[in-house]
């Protein structure tokens, strides 16, 4: 008889629902029980797992480490995907192994080079992958040089943390002065030059900042799976442009994504993203981990989530190839249910957790969760 596979997820974004639900859905056929950790109780992962516990607060990554590796312990957890303390955790990779837990993570070597935007672009570039233009900013004079520098190239300017993910702090420069026009419709991420350079003049610390031009669409994510032989299983392009979805196997995208992908040790899971810099294609970002969006790619028929369990599991699963590329399709929020507790009720084999406020009876409660629709 084969045995369950007992997943652990931490602190992950609300899209991951969806991994959970494929990988229960699994083509193998395999029973998965999924844990869950995460610091904000109304999380929808934590719901939609089978066992979860709430994180404690302000741990440094090396007590993190510990806390992980008793979780992995006391739960039996076979895959661990972690994304909150990703660096400390898989520098301590075979202690991980020792307890019997595969890390479904990328490489030490890999997380230190792209958890810094800087680094990133230099260290791909060694190797002849397109960047767009960029400068490191600190302070007042360094940013305004920046801006300077594209305008007169003919290109907006924006910015961006140096290190980051999911396009938290991204902004766009403008010469416009502050007036109404930034008060009417939905926030945007236009902002003026100067209320940008008062805020650098008084900030209390240095900025730590990427100015660069804005890129053109498409966007197109790639998502990769590679092997620990740093062999690529996967390679897909999702493509953006506008509210309008798509897919791609376009080589102008997999194959500077494959080359980062083999040649930094992206281990598993990872995501390259690509935007146009002219007429060419260059690197936006790498992220080392799932993207949020990798369950679209159930519309080419892939299970892209399972494929990466099996691998970490040492079950190779060979070329993931899509058997057809999907319909172009949007994206729109659906509802996914919240328990009224801090913490979903436990599998009937498990203790009962302990709640972290008290049960309150009510109706169900709801939170939106991105999901794919064809267009």
């Amino acid at each position: 008889m084969v045995s369950r596979v007992r997943v652990w997820l931490n602190r992950t974004y609300a899209e991951n629902v969806f991994f959970m639900d494929q990988l229960r859905r699994n083509p193998s056929d395999r029973a998965v029980e999924i844990h869950a950790t995460h610091g904000d109780p109304d999380s929808p992962v934590l719901a939609a797992a089978d066992t979860a516990d709430l994180e404690p607060e302000g741990l440094s990554p090396a007590a993190y480490v510990e806390y992980a590796l008793d979780q992995c312990m006391r739960r039996g957890i076979d895959v661990f995907v972690p994304r909150l303390h990703q660096e400390a955790i898989v520098e301590h990779r075979t202690e991980f192994e020792a307890a019997g837990t595969a890390l479904l993570a990328p490489s030490a070597e890999a997380v230190a080079v792209f958890r810094d935007k800087v680094t990133a672009y230099q260290a791909v570039q060694a190797i002849g992958i397109p960047v767009p233009p960029w400068w490191r900013v600190t302070n007042e004079a360094e940013l305004a040089a920046a801006v300077e520098e594209l305008e007169a190239g003919g290109h907006k300017a924006c910015f961006k943390p140096a290190s980051g993910a999911g396009g938290v702090g991204f902004r766009v420069i403008t010469r416009a002065p502050f007036s109404m026009v930034h008060l009417s419709g939905f926030p945007g991420p236009y902002v003026p030059l100067d209320l940008v350079v008062r805020a650098v003049r008084e900030a209390e610390e240095p900025v730590d900042w990427l100015v660069m031009p804005r890129l053109e669409q498409p966007e197109v994510s790639v998502d990769c799976l590679t092997g620990p032989d740093h062999r690529i299983r996967m390679a897909v392009g999702r493509t953006k442009n506008g509210r309008r979805r798509g897919f791609t196997l376009h080589e102008q995208w997999l194959e500077p994504a494959r080359r980062l992908a083999e040649g930094f040790g992206l281990l598993h899971l990872s995501n390259i993203q690509f935007r146009m810099y002219g007429d060419e294609p260059v690197l936006l970002d790498v992220n080392t981990r799932p993207a949020g969006g990798l369950h679209q790619l159930a519309l080419c028929g892939v299970n892209a989530p399972w494929a990466a369990v099996q691998l970490a599991l040492g079950e190779d699963p060979g070329e993931v190839v899509p058997p057809f590329l999907g319909t172009d399709y949007t994206v729109v929020s659906g509802p996914r249910p919240l328990r009224s507790v801090s913490l979903p009720r436990q599998r009937a084999d498990e203790p009962e957790q302990a709640p972290v406020a008290p049960t309150v009876p009510a109706g169900p409660v709801e939170v939106g969760a991105a999901q794919a629709l064809p267009l």
